[in-house]
């Protein structure tokens, strides 16, 4: 499973401005074949930060995702409302695990 962590810092504004173009990327994706999940948030303590989770079967899904039309036109609003600046890892997970027991 190839899991993606993303923080973008942005411009006040923009949230506002981009979303639709938010909603029809986490819609599109997540129908994709081989998405287990694709999620935006908007940090509460700040909210020019938004957050991106996804998790995609494996590397091949995730490389077909890149080549959509909806990743084009999220690319192209992206590009109207330019981050300041942006945090992004890729994990390449083996399995879960259950939650250890924390009491």
């Amino acid at each position: 499973m190839i899991i993606i962590s993303a923080c973008i810092d942005t411009e006040p504004g923009t949230v506002e401005a981009m979303t639709d173009a938010i909603t029809t990327m986490m819609k599109a994706s997540e129908a994709e074949e081989g998405c287990y999940s694709y999620v935006f948030s908007i940090e509460v303590g700040n909210p020019t930060n938004i957050r991106i989770f996804e998790r995609w079967e494996d590397e091949a899904a995730l490389k077909a995702h890149f080549k959509t039309p909806h990743m084009a036109a999220f690319q192209a609003a992206m590009a109207e409302h330019p981050p300041k600046g942006m945090d992004l890892k890729v994990f390449d997970v083996t399995g879960e695990i259950p939650m250890p027991d924390v009491s």
